[in-house]
């Protein structure tokens, strides 16, 4: 009995003993795992305070293309009142001028030496075209249209025969 006995107190340390060395490494373990648990709340905290930057930039850049956007819809508010306002003008402009006629063409001018519409010196390198319409004057290229073998006329007179060119 006493070597059972003996045998069972040695089977008992031993177990004791691998039972304290299981102990030991799950000791570690829990230590090892408090920090890393610890590490991750400290990552955790830094991406909530990253992220909870990251949406108040966000609120305040949408701030600010709201009152960008405000400013611009009223500027295109203010541009359509002021095209507005310039199509009223345009057509009280227009209603003031449409009775008035264009003007007959007068007399040529005498003096062969003047365009009769724009009153351009004739020079050497200006050239001078009789009007083959109605007032038979003088005038220089720019104040004349050319109509091949009918000859050219002045733009007045142009504007007389066919107003709905213009």
């Amino acid at each position: 009995l006493p070597q059972r006995l003996a045998s069972l107190a040695a089977a008992a340390r031993e177990e004791i003993w691998q039972s304290r060395q299981q102990l030991q490494a799950q000791r570690q373990e829990v230590a090892r795992l408090q920090e890393e648990l610890s590490r991750v709340r400290q990552d955790g905290e830094r991406w909530a305070s990253a992220l909870q930057r990251a949406q108040r930039e966000a609120l305040e850049r949408e701030a600010m293309r709201g009152a960008e956007q405000a400013r611009q819809q009223e500027l295109i508010r203010d541009m359509k009142e002021r095209l507005l306002e310039l199509l009223r003008e345009k057509d009280a402009l227009w209603q003031k001028t449409e009775g008035i006629d264009t003007p007959m063409p007068g007399p040529a001018t005498r003096d062969t030496g003047l365009c009769s519409r724009c009153h351009k010196d004739f020079r050497l390198l200006s050239r001078r075209y009789s009007c083959s319409r109605l007032c038979q004057g003088k005038v220089c290229h720019a104040c004349s249209m050319d109509f091949g073998k009918q000859g050219r006329c002045c733009l007045i007179c142009h504007q007389q025969r066919h107003p709905q060119a213009t």
